[in-house]
């Protein structure tokens, strides 16, 4: 993939650059000298991670990047960011399904309006590709497994709503201006950069730091709940061969980004035990109530995403939280992590 990205001599627009998935999608891009305009105003993103992606790059590839500071709620900041770009990777949005519970009048503006504004003025710039983050929330309450990008059901929550929206949105434009877009149902996502604080903290991340702060872990429902955990490495590699895809057919399509695989969380935690190399009968369970808005059951069906753009996860469960805990452990002192 490296040779196929340093072949396209291209500049690329990162919308939540400074987040946990928009700065790995930074780092891969400089170290494959490609120019990069990144959108952030810091919301849920971390100006550390911009740090540390300059750390991880050399200088002459880190002035490949200009960094601005806005909100793709401001139409006239998109307008600004998307001049002159040719590949746009669309990954600001306000996550977690409890948060849009709880504001869903906040996850609509930035997730639909915002969504919204970006697209229309990639639309107006002329971009060769526009990638979005979509959402496996999308299936909701359909029961087959594994999921199958055609076959949704009814959505669970507000957060849903809005990334059934969003792939709503990317079809008409195609239909009525022709920008072509691609969306990627991202399923479960974690590794480095993902941030272990605060109320909406994903599950793996809060779980690290809470056992390795010798805290009791946090498990909604009785664990048996499954999900297909997809490593970051995965969806950089995913973005990058949807921006450069050359099969015609695979254009303005959706595909699920995973690897295909089901875990629970009783077996998560297992898995974290042993890497962490805690015994699990002293490591402290705590089995909270069902979360209202998650599905029971998550296992993507990779099929599409592997035959149209020739996606091929290389990193499954084990590895990724292995490399993830090897990096909480040397940049956080989770320790003091509340």
């Amino acid at each position: 993939m490296d040779e196929l990205i340093k072949e396209n001599n291209s500049t690329w627009l990162i919308t939540g650059v400074a987040g946990f998935i928009g700065s790995n999608l930074l780092e891969f891009l400089l170290k494959n000298d490609q120019k990069v305009i990144g959108l952030d105003n810091f919301l849920t993103g971390h100006l550390a991670n911009l740090n540390e992606v300059e750390n991880e790059v050399s200088s002459r590839q880190w002035e490949n990047f200009k960094f601005i500071d806005g909100d793709i709620c401001d139409f006239n900041t998109c307008l600004e960011v998307t001049n002159s770009v040719d590949f746009v990777l669309h990954q600001a949005a306000l996550g977690s399904v409890p948060r849009s519970l709880e504001d869903p009048i906040k996850t609509n503006e930035i997730n639909v309006s915002g969504f919204l504004n970006i697209l229309v003025a990639a639309q107006k710039s002329g971009v060769k590709r526009f990638i979005y983050a979509a959402s496996s929330s999308t299936y909701g309450d359909h029961p087959d497994l594994p999921k199958v990008e055609e076959n949704i059901g009814n959505p669970l929550s507000p957060y849903a709503v809005t990334k059934l929206v969003n792939e709503l949105y990317a079809k008409v434009f195609f239909q009525s201006y022709g920008i072509n877009a691609i969306g990627l149902r991202y399923f479960n996502v974690f590794g480095k950069r993902q941030d272990p604080s605060g109320a909406y903290a994903a599950v793996i991340p809060k779980w690290i730091a809470q056992m390795l702060a010798g805290r009791d872990v946090e498990i909604n429902g009785d664990g048996e709940t499954t999900r297909d955990f997809c490593y970051i490495d995965n969806v950089v590699q995913a973005n990058i061969k949807a921006a450069l895809a050359s099969k015609p057919e695979s254009l303005n399509q959706v595909y699920n980004v995973a690897v295909g695989d089901q875990t629970s969380l009783n077996e998560l935690y297992d898995i974290l035990c042993n890497l962490l190399s805690v015994e699990p009968a002293s490591q402290k369970k705590k089995y909270l109530d069902f979360r209202e808005g998650d599905v029971r059951h998550s296992m993507a069906s990779i099929e599409k995403a592997k035959e149209l753009l020739e996606y091929n996860p290389e990193i499954r469960v084990g590895e990724g939280l292995k490399n993830s805990i090897d990096w909480y452990i040397n940049h956080f002192n989770l320790k003091d992590k509340s």
